[in-house]
């Protein structure tokens, strides 16, 4: 049988419908380094707190699924050794074996699902993979958002990824793609892409009644809204997209594949910013938690 620790203090705040802002733990585990993944970890988790909400941040620790992290659960998550990294695929796997992993977007979203949190907050979503009609690489971001009722706020998907495919693909699976107070879908580290968001929405009130309304409707999965990176953080697309063709590039000559592809773009194009790449990324993180939060304080009369 399914274990599921909710913590004291994210139960509580569900059962008084208070707001509560899920968030992932690979970004502590695969997305930057000890102690700096502990630290942001904390830092996003005080956004989510100076905005309002209760922060619940989802891994599997010794096969319990945890929905809300304690300080001492993310120190140790932080320093841990090769946790696995989890998607729908092997969340179920990594719980009957009684390991440790982190949880994707897709599997967030399940956790966050099953303990009544609708409201999640990432840097970016998975989607397609360029060259992806060759191998076949989409992330089980986009089928999680079709089928989970969980509203997603990133600052679009990661800028490594085939955005147009991606808003295809979203399309295709009815997933409503909202850029929050633009026009422009953002790509990640740049506040705006070259491509247009299906959806602008200006109004977080708005937002959650969609949300609402959507269940009503007996439409399955969630909605992506599209946060830009704010403006005084972000890395201009001239200045990044040759970087990150350079890392696409590298990852096919040494043939990176599966889960190891992203990990070792965001790890190459790091290198190849000095470093600037991940001081985008741990801005936009937070920006990102702090609007969820406030995103989330409008849930709170459903």
């Amino acid at each position: 049988m399914i274990e599921i620790d909710v913590s004291t203090e994210v139960q509580d705040a569900l059962d008084n419908s208070k707001p509560v802002v899920a968030l992932e733990s690979t970004i502590i585990t695969h997305g930057m380094p000890w102690p700096e993944n502990k630290q942001v970890a904390l830092r996003v988790e005080k956004s989510v707190r100076d905005n309002g909400a209760v922060p619940a941040t989802i891994a599997v620790l010794n096969g319990v699924l945890k929905v809300g992290l304690s300080h001492q659960e993310i120190s140790e998550l932080a320093a841990s050794q090769s946790p696995r990294k989890l998607s729908r695929a092997d969340l179920a796997i990594c719980l009957t074996q009684k390991a440790t992993g982190a949880t994707t977007v897709a599997a967030t979203m399940i956790a966050a699902a099953h303990a009544g949190i609708s409201v999640f907050a990432t840097g970016g979503i998975g989607g397609v993979h360029r060259g992806a009609e060759f191998s076949f690489d989409i992330s089980a971001d986009l089928q999680e958002l079709a089928r989970t009722p969980v509203t997603v706020v990133s600052s679009g998907c990661k800028a490594i990824l085939d955005i147009p495919k991606t808003l295809e693909v979203l399309e295709t699976f009815g997933v409503p793609v909202i850029a929050y107070k633009q026009d422009e879908f953002p790509a990640f580290w740049s506040a705006k892409s070259e491509y247009k968001s299906p959806l602008r929405m200006d109004d977080l009130k708005q937002i959650a009644e969609a949300h609402k309304m959507r269940a009503e409707l007996g439409i399955t999965g969630g909605q992506l809204v599209a946060n830009p990176i704010p403006a005084q953080n972000e890395i201009p697309l001239c200045d990044i997209q040759p970087i990150i063709d350079q890392a696409i590039e590298d990852s096919f000559n040494d043939k990176i594949t599966a889960k190891d592809v992203t990990p070792f773009l965001l790890s190459r194009i790091f290198d190849l910013t000095a470093g600037k790449s991940l001081e985008a990324n741990i801005a936009l993180i937070v920006n990102n938690a702090s609007l969820a939060a406030k995103l989330a304080s409008n849930f709170t009369d459903f």
